[in-house]
């Protein structure tokens, strides 16, 4: 277990080390920080800074894997820069993670000239730190996983199997998640018996190469178990378990370079030379990236202001300094931000202290620094802005990332992809084309784009120069930050996917989108950010008491940004009522009194979200009851719950009673035992429904009977 120091001071050694037992050494968590990427994915930032010193949410990459380390209780760190840049360590220097009250045990730093992963990690054997197991992960991590449970599971693996030397964190996700999206795919074959990890395979869908649609599987594999799992849906997170073992095995194999590609496909191929294994935890309840290309940057930077990082978020103001506020849609706001009336704040935007905003200003899905002056009628959409940055009046930007220091002049426009490194200067009335690189340092080949930038320009255009082809082809797909998935698609005939928690019609989209090659993925990630937005909005308005009315009126708002279909709005509703509903249940309340006070209060917002009154067929109220019922199979007394909400529903008259039949009736109510479960107990409510409409019935045809015979009475006495 971790120990209870793990997360409390003492930057300095502790003076009674040597007296610690080898056993007792072990127990202390250690981890093994990579500063270093040795790639050029973020160039030409990365001439100036390493990846690691880039801010995502306005924090530093560095410091939210610091930050990770720190709640996963990890006791010793150990940070390997390199030799020949001294920001890392000038900056940990400054920060809390090495002053007297830092929250590790032990935080060194170590300098190296390597020039790859392998080098760092043959250099590490050779210095004799690690006592025991430790973690192993990137500077460009950002997670909220406790490591805990995993951390004891491959310790009772390696006590039962000394040749289980690795345990890979990896994310499960859709094969088109955004976090994921990159032309190399990677497979992970899995013995899901023990966890173990049998071979690894990169899927490329290469723009500028040769292409790989399959996976190529050893027969023997296949015959030797019973039972693989082949995974195309998981994230690598670049999170590994490791023993000193695994430092032997670099160190014994000079050629191995990268952790994947080499590391694990190499100790996979040997296992019969070696007996070694590795192994895998899948995590599905937590949030855990790498932020490993430009894609990857926009997509864990939309996940974290959508809290999906949670307690990980600005507003939790972990460090120095911080003074963010959350507001309505996911707008983080620092104090000492001077915003003018007229300017527009729409959602997913974090604004840093002291930037000043101007007139009739928009912005919406943006990162904007510290200390920025923002014109007039600037149009900000999907804008990354660091510290620093001066833009003028009625420019736009969109889909692009200004470093610390850019001052752009008045109309301009910078299209999407575009990078603008640290201090550069663009003139008026400019344009920048899609994807094109702009950096203060003069290449070589560099060309004078002084007629491009306008003028009294600072600036060169970046070339480029990729280190191999998946680099290539991580840039060519990613820059932009334009989510085209064209040549990423793989097709479900070649590996199967989970679509388990989709509903029908989003099942039916999705392979719909499977089938061809150029689909967008946009409409995932809208959908997504509908849902997750819509569901915070509403149950933040529930919880604040605000009138049905108001409600609706932010719920509108979103819907039309999203251009949400009435079946994702029906789904937020149901999963934001519910969350309330089982919070005030946790309060104590009863599931009846809770429920009636919700949907009473509420009996609006829900008869506005069905729309066939009128007809026949009710297919808006039997999704209403199947989402109701579906979100509740996974909650504490779903079933009374979902009796209630009937209940409710029937005497509010906001469900028909046609309906009520049709969704009883419906298949899809009856799809999973968890889902015929979870309805039991509203089945003498639906006999009692029917009941009543089949006496209704037969009251109205008798007293029509009897007007007949009345008729029939006052036509013989006439």
């Amino acid at each position: 277990m971790v120990s209870a120091q793990g997360r409390r001071g003492g930057g300095n050694a502790d003076p009674f080390q040597g007296f610690i037992s080898a056993d007792e050494r072990e127990e202390l968590l250690q981890a093994v920080v990579l500063t270093d990427t040795f790639e050029t994915r973020f160039e030409p930032f990365t001439l100036e800074k390493p990846r690691c010193l880039l801010p995502l949410a306005n924090t530093l990459l560095i410091d939210h894997t610091l930050e990770f380390l720190l709640n996963a209780g990890i006791e010793e760190v150990f940070i390997y820069t390199h030799a020949d840049c001294d920001l890392v360590e000038n900056h940990l220097d400054a920060s809390k993670w090495k002053s007297f009250l830092s929250p590790f045990k032990k935080f060194k730093i170590l300098k190296t000239t390597a020039t790859s992963v392998g080098d760092v990690m043959r250099d590490l054997h050779g210095k004799h730190l690690i006592a025991g197991d430790f973690l192993l992960v990137s500077g460009d991590v950002v997670s909220n996983m406790p490591v805990e449970e995993v951390w004891a599971q491959h310790r009772a693996r390696r006590i039962a199997d000394k040749n289980a030397i690795m345990t890979m964190i990896l994310r499960e996700a859709g094969p088109l998640h955004r976090t994921k999206a990159s032309p190399t795919s990677p497979v992970f074959i899995i013995d899901p018996t023990k966890d173990r990890c049998l071979h690894y395979e990169e899927i490329r869908r290469s723009q500028t190469g040769p292409k790989s649609s399959y996976v190529s599987i050893d027969p023997d594999l296949v015959k030797s178990f019973p039972e693989i799992d082949i995974r195309n849906d998981l994230i690598d997170c670049g999170i590994d378990i490791c023993t000193p073992e695994v430092l032997g095995l670099w160190a014994d194999s000079f050629d191995y370079q990268s952790p994947r590609k080499h590391f694990l496909y190499g100790v996979l191929k040997d296992y019969e030379l070696n007996g070694k294994t590795i192994h895998t935890h899948i995590v599905k309840d937590h949030y855990a990236a790498r932020v490993r290309n430009l894609k990857a940057y926009d997509s864990v930077s939309r996940d974290y202001i959508s809290r999906w990082v949670y307690p990980l978020c600005s507003d939790a103001n972990l460090f120095t300094g911080d003074s963010y506020r959350l507001r309505r849609g996911n707008v983080y706001q620092e104090e000492g931000v001077v915003l003018s009336r007229s300017a527009i704040i729409k959602q997913r935007t974090i604004i840093g202290t002291g930037t000043n905003i101007g007139e009739g200003t928009y912005i919406t899905d943006s990162v904007i620094g510290r200390r920025c002056r923002i014109g007039n009628n600037v149009i900000l959409d999907g804008a990354y802005i660091w510290d620093d940055v001066v833009i003028g009046d009625g420019t736009e930007i969109r889909h692009a990332i200004v470093a610390n220091g850019v001052v752009i002049g008045s109309k301009c426009r910078v299209e999407p992809g575009v990078l603008l490194s640290y201090g550069v200067k663009l003139g008026d009335d400019v344009s920048i084309p899609r994807s094109m690189r702009i950096t203060k340092l003069q290449q070589d080949e560099a060309r004078t784009t002084s007629e491009l930038l306008g003028k009294d320009c600072e600036g060169y255009e970046f070339v480029h120069e990729y280190e191999d082809e998946e680099e290539s082809d991580d840039e060519l797909a990613m820059s932009g930050l334009l989510y085209n998935m064209a040549e990423l698609a793989l097709s479900d005939a070649s590996i199967s996917t989970l679509a388990s928690g989709l509903s029908e019609d989003e099942y039916a989209m999705s392979r719909q989108r499977a089938d061809s090659f150029g689909t967008s993925v946009s409409d995932d990630e809208e959908r997504d950010h509908f849902h997750h937005d819509a569901v915070v909005s509403i149950v933040d308005s529930l919880k604040e008491g605000l009138s049905a009315d108001v409600v609706q009126l932010e719920l509108v708002g979103l819907r039309m940004s999203a251009n949400a279909s009435e079946h994702q709005v029906r789904r937020a509703v149901v999963t934001a009522f519910m969350k309330h509903a089982q919070r005030q249940l946790e309060e104590g309340v009863s599931a009846g009194e809770a429920i009636k006070q919700l949907l009473t209060k509420y009996k609006e917002m829900l008869a506005r979200i069905v729309f066939d009154r009128e007809t026949d067929e009710k297919p808006d109220q039997v999704d209403l009851l199947l989402l109701f019922q579906q979100d509740l199979v996974e909650r504490s007394k779903g079933g009374t719950i979902l009796l209630f909400v009937a209940k409710e529903l029937y005497d509010l008259e906001i469900v028909e009673d046609e309906a009520f039949e049709q969704w009883w009736d419906n298949d899809r109510s009856t799809a999973t035992e968890a889902l015929k479960k979870v309805r039991q107990q509203t089945q003498p409510f639906i006999d009692w429904m029917m009941t009543e409409e089949s006496d209704e019935e037969e009251s109205d045809e008798e007293s029509g009977e009897e007007e007949d015979d009345d008729d029939d009475d006052d036509d013989e006495s006439e």
